[in-house]
């Protein structure tokens, strides 16, 4: 589903400190929202350009140069296109000083206008970078997120199969917990999923009997990560000790279930007594490293058996 709308002064506060922001004019535009970008839609970060401009316009020392060469005229055209649709905030780089009068045009046009430290060059890309990641569709998957082996692991199941208590003794062998209960995934690439954990629910995790605990408090920095790229899901269902017997033992229940229209694979894993989950859990991410790495160990065993059927084959035609 898509985020909220984004305001720019929702933008300002969250990344003031990482862009070096400081507001110098048009306060009023704080309200204006920026959404995720369409084909019908201008760009969403770019340098001035009065032509096809983009929504977030950077003005460096060679933009401010060309605006102060221009005659008065044109110069006041210039500031009018600048300010106006779809323009909803301009942003002076370098830590320059803009004239008075973009500042009072910022004013006049309720646009935001907004200066930075960095260069103007680096105010781009991380503009660019930062904004992409905020405005991107995000799924909610119901389950708990874990750091295992390295890779992130979804654990999914019907309620009360027992995902927090998994996730708990995952948390004391070493690995992470990374999100509980509602896990947000961001299309990053074409095949990848980021997984993070909304702000409210950070650092805690649910398990019945216990209530909500702060794994940050109680194991340190260490057991909790903010975000991984989804690899894997780990779906745990109850079974009978009888049902297990039908399941094949050579391949496993593997599939591939689509979050964002992106392919991930998928894990059915039996929930029956006697059964170790976390070690079962250790050993599926160790074998997903290995399977993406290009090595099928059930191709390995039959390719073997295969070769040891054509050997004792041979044996016996050379005895006869």
């Amino acid at each position: 589903m898509p985020v909220a709308p984004l305001s720019l002064r929702n933008l300002f506060e969250i990344y003031q400190h990482r862009l070096a922001l400081h507001w110098l004019a048009g306060h009023a535009g704080a309200v204006r929202s920026l959404h995720s970008a369409d084909e019908s839609e201008a760009p969403l970060v770019g340098y001035l350009n009065l032509i096809h401009p983009a929504r977030l316009q950077i003005l460096g020392a060679a933009e401010l140069d060309y605006l102060s060469s221009l005659d008065e005229k044109t110069y006041n055209e210039a500031l009018g296109n600048l300010f106006t649709h779809p323009t909803l905030a301009v942003f002076i780089a370098g830590g320059l000083h803009p004239p008075v009068s973009l500042r009072r045009a910022a004013d006049q046009h309720n646009t935001a206008l907004i200066g930075s430290a960095l260069a103007s060059d680096k105010l781009l890309n991380h503009l660019d970078y930062y904004l992409n990641d905020l405005l991107a569709d995000k799924q909610v998957v119901h389950g708990v997120f874990m750091d295992v082996m390295g890779i992130g692991i979804l654990l999914t199941g019907e309620s009360s199969v027992g995902k927090s208590e998994l996730a708990l003794e995952l948390i004391s062998r070493g690995h992470a917990l990374i999100a509980d209960d509602a896990p947000e995934f961001y299309r990053v690439g074409p095949d990848s999923l980021r997984g993070s954990c909304p702000e409210l629910l950070q650092d805690f995790l649910e398990v019945r009997g216990l209530g909500l605990l702060d794994i940050r408090a109680m194991l340190g920095d260490s057991a909790v990560k903010r975000h991984k790229i989804l690899r894997l899901i780990v779906n745990l269902i109850h079974v009978d000790k009888s049902d297990i017997n039908s399941i094949d033992r050579l391949q496993g229940s593997y599939s591939n279930r689509t979050l964002s229209e992106v392919n991930v694979p998928e894990i059915q894993l039996p929930v029956a007594p006697g059964r170790n989950l976390a070690v079962l859990v250790e050993a599926a991410a160790r074998n997903h490293i290995l399977r993406e790495n290009g090595y099928d160990a059930t191709g390995h065993f039959i390719a073997r058996q295969h070769r040891l059927m054509m050997q004792e084959e041979q044996e016996k035609n050379s005895n006869e």
